[in-house]
């Protein structure tokens, strides 16, 4: 769980105040003595901090702790520097600062409240020594944040007194509040050295915005010699030839650039308007981040407010709604599921609420393949067909006998809003029906061809590819109809009318891949095995034509980030340039506003096959 950065500090009963220690993020999981540790992005300290590893195996216990790896300077207090260059025989006394517990005796307490968690925390472990209970007080953050600059300390976290853990996600309810302005920044380069300084001048500094490597100034300050050979021979390892920023930087003489991997830390006054930090100091580096995780979102402030009067009423977060006559329990409403964006399970339930008129009709009479994502997007989820024996009575089913599982299959059928709704509760942030109604499970509706691109290609080749069918099914004789799929690629749906078996479906669709792949031999492909189609093919998938294989319905929601929204595209729409995430969650009712449902001509008359094959010269 991340902490969104806020700007002040504040008084509140409902939160408690922690020290921002200034050290390395470490998760503990400790067994009877077994222990593991390692940072946020699965990166080892068990050598780096052997005298942590040691305590913690002190700890009879099974739980799976969180807190912060800091050493501590003369003043007694912590010394990121110092962190870095720990010597597990020097005088720096190194500490282990145990802020969250998220497991005891292999059960999860990460739905209970902070609180109590921190209550289990702290008879868990020792009064003192290396492995430490971090002390926080109550309400008073503003005397508290007076006590964090007395002692030059970076900063304060506060955090929800009955919030709960949201794995992998940064919210709202823990919030950092600095009294020194600091970073993470990517290393793109270094320039030469001047003077009498040795191995190099000035690192060149940057962050992701909007997935581009953005200059945001250079930092020749905060080295001492050791640090600058230490740094300097660390460099030889990612030199390269080409500067990793797509436009030039101003810089002064020549610089060696260097793959934008390293991670440092860095402390500046302020920000410019141009994005550049001013008075940068470097801190040191962070081998416990990626240089992915680096973006401008580092820097973007929390929206709520938390200055909540006494007599305020907070949102429940477990809720009844009666819709239509029918109670839907709609629970965990503040958990996280989107944690860039901070959306939150309860924003998921409202988007199925508000798109229920324009998504209804795609998905009634069809039995549903839920995939369910209850902890949000960073988990992959599950499939789970067979939900219908636990729904409420209200819920529509439709029972298939599975060979592969030798017994019936309940599926849902989505027939109202409410079940919508319900299947939302259960975590499903994507909507995934059958290809075919019940009443002629046999028969689809329409045909579909997916557009799924491998690592290394670009969206312009998916649309490229995507007007070679619709050319090919015009020559045919045969409308067809284009959506984003929410991720990567994009799908081309042919309306059928329920006309045609799946297999007559499948063999046409398997026609105009082969003739696609036939225009486009260079990046594209009819191989399913990414192994052994290569990364840089795009995979044109007719396979989704059998029974109860299924898409994301239109107008769904995707586990991505940006909650992008599968959405219908006018073929004028679907050209070089296009940007797939400009189609999400904020976007997507100003444009049915403007456009209305492009996508509804899917459902009526459908192709003639027979004709369609004979233009082809079948």
């Amino acid at each position: 769980m991340m902490a969104k950065l806020y700007d002040k500090p504040f008084d509140d009963a409902d939160w408690v105040f922690e020290i921002k220690w200034d050290g390395y993020r470490a998760v503990s999981e400790v067994n009877n003595g077994e222990v593991r540790l390692y940072s946020r992005n699965g990166l080892s300290f068990e050598e780096k901090y052997p005298a942590v590893h040691l305590a913690l195996t002190k700890l009879k216990k099974e739980v799976i702790l969180d807190g912060e790896i800091v050493v501590l300077d003369e003043k007694g207090n912590p010394s990121f520097q110092l962190l870095q260059h720990y010597d597990p025989n020097g005088d720096n006394e190194i500490i282990y600062y145990v802020f969250d517990c998220l497991s005891v005796n292999g059960e999860s307490i990460e739905s209970k409240t902070l609180l109590e968690r921190k209550k289990i925390l702290q008879k868990l472990l020792p009064k003192n020594g290396i492995i430490r209970y971090c002390e926080h007080i109550e309400e008073k953050g503003n005397d508290f944040f007076k006590v964090v600059k007395q002692h030059g300390l970076e900063g304060m976290i506060a955090k929800r007194a009955k919030g709960k853990y949201h794995a992998g996600a940064r919210t709202d309810e823990w919030l950092k509040i600095k009294q020194v302005q600091t970073e993470e920044a990517i290393i793109a380069g270094y320039t030469a050295p001047r003077g009498g300084r040795k191995y190099f001048g000035a690192l060149v500094l940057g962050i992701y915005v909007k997935g581009k490597l953005t200059y945001i100034g250079h930092t020749g300050t905060g080295f001492d010699h050791k640090t600058l050979k230490e740094m300097s021979e660390l460099f030889d390892d990612y030199e390269t030839d080409e500067s990793p920023f797509d436009v030039d930087v101003p810089l002064n003489g020549a610089v060696t650039w260097l793959r934008p991997e390293l991670v440092c830390n860095l402390k500046y006054s302020e920000i410019t308007g141009d994005g550049i930090r001013r008075h940068p100091v470097f801190m040191g580096l962070r081998v416990d981040k990626t240089s992915g995780e680096v973006t401008n979102k580092q820097n973007v402030k929390s929206k709520q407010n938390v200055h909540k009067k006494s007599n305020e009423k907070t949102t429940d977060m477990d809720t009844e709604r009666s819709i239509g006559g029918k109670k839907v329990s709609l629970t965990n409403l503040d958990k996280v599921y989107f944690p860039d964006e901070g959306y939150t399970k309860g924003d998921v339930i409202e988007y199925y609420d508000k798109i229920y008129k324009y998504i209804s009709k795609y998905l009634k009479d069809r039995p549903e393949s839920l995939r369910r994502t209850p902890n949000g997007i960073k988990d992959e989820g599950f499939f789970h067909k067979d939900a219908g024996d636990k729904a409420p009575e209200w819920v529509e089913t439709y029972e298939v006998y599975s060979e592969s599982a030798d017994k019936d299959i309940n599926y849902i059928v989505c027939n109202n809003k409410p079940t919508l709704l319900y299947m939302a509760n259960l975590g499903c942030i994507e909507i995934n029906p059958w290809n075919s109604k019940v009443d002629k499970p046999d028969n689809p509706d329409y045909i579909v061809m997916d557009i799924d691109p491998s690592e290394k290609n670009t969206f312009d080749q998916v649309v490229e590819t995507a007007h070679v069918i619709r050319d090919i099914l015009e020559k045919a004789g045969c409308k067809s109809y284009c959506k984003t799929s929410g991720a990567t690629g994009l799908h081309v749906y042919v309306p059928l009318a329920a006309k045609y078996d799946y297999e007559h479906a499948r063999e046409f669709a398997h026609m105009i891949a082969i003739l696609t792949q036939e225009q486009l031999p260079d990046f594209t492909s009819l191989e399913r095995s990414l192994k052994k189609r290569g990364k840089d093919n795009i995979y044109i998938d007719y396979l989704q034509n059998r029974p109860g294989q299924t898409l994301s319905s239109v107008y769904s929601l995707r586990p991505k980030s940006g909650a992008p929204v599968s959405t219908p595209l006018e073929w004028k729409e679907v050209k070089p340039g296009i940007d797939p995430k400009s189609y999400n969650i904020d976007t997507i009712f100003k444009r049915l506003e403007k456009k209305g449902d492009l996508f509804s001509p899917v459902l009526g008359r459908g192709v003639d096959i027979m004709k369609a094959i004979k233009k082809l010269g079948g």
